[in-house]
């Protein structure tokens, strides 16, 4: 078990004081069995009306109205969590879904719908024909097997930045680069492992590196928010996959929102009114801190 501690501001800065339009943000995670919410703040300035709600996917957002206009707005969200990943994963997979290709079950084919399907061009095959790579020639492939050589692949082979600007590549755009950001990783791999039929989804959260503790380790993406996939195992259930650092299990992932698409998790958005020239920047700090808790020996 792990009780993390995650700081994250956000600050947007304008030339002259903007109105600020509706703001919607994904900061909080949702208690589950395998995550726990023990405190959560939320600063916001200028001061805003705040109303809470659950989107189409069950994931908790704030959505902020303000009254005043101001040349800075500055968002702070602070949450305490006690966390309780897959550490070393053995897939309780369902034995029909132990080896690729397989199907969902009719009862959840309406439940799991646009997840399995692919949403980006490739007209080339070429996201394509790369998944096939993992895939066994001739014979059924072991599905774990795989999705963790699918991770491993992307952390390997393609290149890690870091880009502050909004949006993802395209996993065609991503592939021919053989670079991106997690969000692009993470897209990719979704369009990879959904062309050999699974169901996969985005998520957006952070990302605890135990180097910022003292550990020795060499993970990529922490200091801002991150994004990896979970991918839907009849029996298993949502597994989460981070082709960044080539991991699987949640071990050191803070899940906040889930949805079928990048552009449906985004943590901040909003509005202003004024010119383009106003705008001057922005700024995300992201700080993931961990805490040592005693268990309880029975």
């Amino acid at each position: 078990m792990q009780r993390l501690t995650v700081d994250h501001k956000t600050t947007y800065r304008y030339l002259k004081p903007v109105e600020f339009g509706e703001h919607r943000l994904m900061f909080r995670p949702r208690d589950s069995h395998d995550l726990r919410l023990l405190d959560a703040r939320l600063t916001i300035s200028p001061a805003a009306e705040v109303r809470w709600l659950y989107d189409v996917f069950g994931n908790s957002v704030a959505v902020a109205n303000f009254a005043e206009r101001a040349s800075e707005l500055n968002l702070q969200s602070i949450i305490v969590i006690e966390r309780y990943p897959i550490t070393a994963p053995e897939f309780a997979i369902e034995p029909f879904a132990r080896t690729l290709p397989f199907s969902y079950p009719a009862s959840e084919v309406p439940d799991l719908g646009r997840t399995i399907e692919r949403h980006y061009s490739d007209p080339e095959r070429l996201v394509t024909e790369w998944a096939r790579r993992f895939l066994t020639a001739g014979g059924m492939t072991d599905t774990e097997e795989f999705l963790i050589a699918v991770t491993g692949a992307i952390k390997a082979e393609f290149f890690y930045e870091e880009r502050h600007e909004p949006g993802v590549q395209s996993p065609v755009e991503t592939l021919s680069r053989s670079a991106g950001t997690c969000r692009d990783y993470a897209l990719f791999m979704m369009e990879a492992v959904r062309s050999v039929g699974l169901a996969t989804r985005f998520v957006s959260g952070y990302l605890y590196d135990p180097q910022i503790d003292g550990a020795q380790t060499e993970i990529q993406g922490a200091g801002a928010t991150h994004a990896w996939v979970q991918v839907y195992l009849p029996g298993a259930g949502w597994i989460e996959f981070d082709p960044t650092n080539g991991t699987y299990g949640g071990q050191n992932l803070v899940p906040i929102a889930v949805a079928r698409e990048p552009a449906q998790a985004i943590p901040v958005s909003g509005t202003y009114d004024g010119q383009t020239a106003d705008f001057i920047d922005m700024t995300v700090q992201v700080s993931v801190r961990a805490e040592q808790v005693l268990q309880d020996i029975a």
